[in-house]
């Protein structure tokens, strides 16, 4: 990967594709690396732990948010976009770390929080002074209904209305988090035309690229109309637990309105230029795959969109993921997916599969080899389950409101586990701002460095099957194949692989196409072939190139 030097930093070289078919590492700033002992992990711990993930394989990171905030929820809520928080550094640590990464072939994400901001806010401040401050339209206010309740029946991700009410503008405003997140109003052009500029002030800083919180709640309906119900076999507990009321209504007017799609050309224009990439999270229960192709098509909006259906409770088996691939094809062949199995928002799939080491490698194995590009969040490739922890270590204001049902997201963001000798795992030489608990602490980095048969190993040699493969990043693939536990495709491109995955706990055959094939990925555990067939042992895996 040639470099070049530019305005005296060191950047990579144009290539406007980077990201069909890349490898993504998501870093919760958080949790990664703490350099001056308060216990919370910094920009600087970022970079001193880059090598880390050049040396695992990835093609760049996305860093969740460091901006400054009052951290109500953790980043999400933004009191200055184009500000970092002194609890992570500063300006000067980002630069560096821009610089790190890139020395190292890294591409940079960061996590842009545009639907909402804090309530500290400049923005909001004024807002909500008067019905006539010159931001006074920047969030999405309303009067109350004749009886002063919410102007419309719409909730709160996180539990309640979505509406909390201002005393000095008599009005609601409208909130899809918390109620320290308020909605900006991006009917109102000059709102577009200030997060606009947030983008560029942080391309021209150096960074490649932007994963877009909530990239579907960016307009809400300007009539205001009531959600209808969502019929109760209609359900699903794939953006919200089951507990949470948010799940009763079908959500037609809160989010994933039609304005949207010209607001996402508008950032791409304002991307291409730098030839950087944007990932849309999609946070929708019935349609994240039809969003996901509509706001990925066309190669006018975003490039990419990181769905829900690989991030469900219910384990990914052979018949669901036929009907994923099959849902997305139908809705836009060309549209481009971002996978992943775990984030900083979801139960870790290890846990939340209830996986074996044998699965968790045959998981990753599958992951390398489908189309798209893919994510993977701190800590997978150690295979660390979530972490137990008791409400007394909550820190997430979600899991603490539907305690116990539903225990937040905080077992998926405890600190990385570095050294097993130590403990806090190398992560801080302070108190961590949450546990490092004892069952990670064998996982480390440094225990499993020692170890070619570990997880850590195996995802360092799934990537570079990856990367050896192009055809696996860029090529075609076929409809999936389902037979009872085994799914089966074939990538095509310069050369034909067939990948045959038995995501199941008993033995079961594989039939290969017709004509010759040699076995590949042996490193991976691939199963030889005979006679046209390929037996494989429960979480076997059959890959092979056609010759």
């Amino acid at each position: 990967m040639t470099r070049t030097k530019g305005k005296g930093r060191m950047v990579l070289a144009a290539d406007p594709d980077w990201w069909r078919g890349a490898v993504i590492y998501q870093i919760y700033p958080r949790s990664f690396q703490d350099s001056d002992g308060d216990g919370v992990g910094d920009l600087a711990g970022i970079t001193a732990r880059l090598d880390h993930v050049a040396k695992l394989g990835a093609d760049a990171i996305w860093i969740s948010p460091f901006f400054t905030s009052p951290m109500q929820d953790f980043g999400y809520d933004v009191s200055d976009h184009c500000g970092v928080d002194p609890l992570f550094g500063s300006l000067a640590d980002f630069d560096a770390l821009v610089a790190r990464a890139h020395g190292l072939g890294l591409r940079v994400m960061i996590d842009l929080v545009l639907s909402h901001s804090s309530d500290q806010h400049p923005w909001f401040r004024e807002s909500r002074q008067d019905r006539s401050n010159p931001r006074a339209d920047w969030y999405v206010w309303a009067d109350p209904k004749p009886d002063g309740t919410p102007p419309n029946n719409w909730l709160s991700i996180f539990g309640g209305p979505a509406w909390d009410w201002d005393p000095r503008r008599e009005q609601y405003y409208l909130h899809n988090f918390l109620a320290s997140q308020p909605d900006l109003n991006f009917h109102h052009e000059p709102v577009q035309a200030a997060l606009l500029d947030v983008a560029r002030f942080w391309l021209k800083r150096g960074v490649d690229g932007f994963r877009l919180d909530t990239i579907n709640f960016y307009f809400a309906d300007l009539l205001l109309r009531d959600n209808p119900p969502l019929p109760k076999e209609e359900r699903n507990d794939s953006i919200a637990p089951g507990v949470n009321p948010y799940n009763h209504q079908r959500h037609l007017h809160d989010k994933n309105q039609p304005e949207n799609l010209e607001f996402l050309r508008k950032f791409r224009a304002v991307l291409d230029p730098f030839g950087a990439a944007a990932v849309g999270e999609v946070g929708d229960a019935q349609r994240g795959l039809e969003i996901m192709a509509e706001y990925t098509s066309g190669g006018d909006k975003v490039q990419m969109c990181y769905p829900f259906e690989m991030l469900q409770p219910a384990r990914l088996t052979a018949p669901r993921l036929q009907e994923t691939f099959a849902r997305m094809r139908a809705a836009a062949p060309d549209a481009w997916p971002c996978w992943s199995f775990s984030n900083h928002d979801t139960v870790r799939h290890v846990t939340r599969w209830s996986l074996t080491a044998a699965a968790a490698r045959t998981y990753a194995t599958l992951l390398v080899c489908l189309r798209g590009s893919i994510c993977l969040y701190q800590g997978e490739e150690l295979g660390l389950p979530e972490a137990e922890l008791s409400l007394a270590e909550l820190r997430d204001p979600y899991g603490i409101r539907f305690w116990p049902e539903f225990r937040g997201r905080d077992g998926a963001r405890t600190p990385m586990v570095w050294v097993t000798d130590n403990g806090n795992g190398g992560f801080s030489q302070g108190r961590p701002w949450l546990p490092v608990k004892p069952p990670h602490l064998p996982l480390s980095v440094a225990a499993q460095e020692r170890d070619g048969a570990s997880t850590l190993a195996h995802y360092r040699r799934a990537l570079a099957f990856r990367r050896a493969h192009p055809v696996l990043r860029t090529g075609a693939m076929e409809e999936i194949r389902a037979e009872g536990e085994v799914a089966s495709f074939l990538r095509r491109g310069a050369e034909e692989l067939f990948c045959g995955f038995n995501l199941g706990n008993a033995v079961a055959e594989v039939a290969l196409p017709p004509g010759d094939w040699l076995r590949i990925g042996a490193e991976l555990g691939s199963e030889g072939a005979s006679g046209g067939r390929a037996s494989l042992p429960p979480w076997g895996v059959v890959l092979a190139k056609r010759v």
